[in-house]
């Protein structure tokens, strides 16, 4: 895989039956350690659609095994949060039970389940009546340089002395190989961007990457006004829209004020949970089946 080619040395593997591919790990590899993949959001297994429990725990110990050989000692994986699959799936838990996987860190997913409804707190009713008297305007567009270069990428470097995940670069070939997926919507108000989000879609979720306004976004109330947009019109359709973590200091700390704001729309907290595996307790797996 050719994602983050140049900060990752890939190790991503496919597991196939009958020649047939039914799961996948995309990881990356440091001296003897496997990570689910480091510039992916949510990492983990990924199984084919209508996958069952033996053939599931065949490829997982497959892939463990595997890297047991290669001579990897440990894997550090997070898998996927549950409301992204496809069908009620979960006997990947139930595979960490039985390794012994230790659970190294857990943050919290602010999401929407759509059929719980949609219910605005009144200063996000507040911020979204500020924009509509300003005439703000919502617009999706196929570009990413202005909401990089003008808000994301100053606003990181500013607030936390960092930079987004993907470069300008990476994110627009990313669209490319996925134009129904990755889709970015600015606002602007007198022709001026002022605020923008990143969305990530997929069949049941739309995940809100990257977030930034500029430095009159509460005045105006652009943020607001764009989220409530989306969640109302543009996703919902989806069974859930996520906004991702709120997290700091490694899941131990969490950002209050991001995450009063994200419950303003109605989100609640869900939880993703990182393990470390040690690779030779694969035939621990063995055990399960009688």
């Amino acid at each position: 895989m050719d994602y983050h080619k140049e900060r990752f040395e890939d190790y991503s593997l496919m597991v196939y039956k009958n020649e047939q591919l039914i799961a996948l790990l995309p990881a990356n590899k440091k001296d003897s350690k496997i990570y689910s993949h480091q510039g992916l959001s949510y990492g983990g297994v990924v199984f084919i659609k209508d996958v069952k429990f033996k053939d599931s725990l065949e490829s997982f110990k497959s892939i463990l095994e595997f890297l047991k050989e290669s001579g990897c000692q440990t894997l550090y994986i997070n898998p996927i949060p549950q409301f992204y699959n496809s069908k009620l799936s979960d006997e990947f838990s139930y595979f960490l039970f039985i390794l012994e996987a230790k659970l190294r860190r857990r943050d919290t997913l602010s999401v929407i389940r759509y059929s719980d409804g949609i219910s605005l707190s009144k200063s996000r009713k507040e911020g979204v009546s500020r924009a509509q008297k300003q005439g703000l305007e919502i617009k999706e567009v196929a570009a990413f340089d202005e909401f990089w270069n003008q808000l994301l990428i100053p606003n990181l470097k500013l607030k936390h002395k960092t930079k987004p995940v993907h470069s300008l670069q990476e994110i627009t070939n990313l669209k490319t190989h996925f134009p129904e997926n990755i889709r970015q919507f600015n606002v602007y108000y007198n022709n001026e961007i002022v605020a923008g989000t990143t969305i990530f879609e997929s069949a049941r979720v739309a995940h809100t990457q990257y977030v930034s306004g500029n430095e009159n976004n509460n005045k105006l109330g652009s943020l607001d006004f764009l989220h409530a947009h989306l969640i109302s019109s543009v996703f919902n359709e989806k069974v859930f829209f996520d906004f991702g973590s709120s997290n700091m200091n490694n899941g131990l700390e969490v950002n209050y004020g991001l995450l009063f704001w994200k419950e303003g729309f109605g989100a609640r907290t869900v939880s993703q949970d990182f393990y470390v595996i040690d690779v030779e307790k694969y035939e621990l797996l063995n055990t399960i089946l009688q």
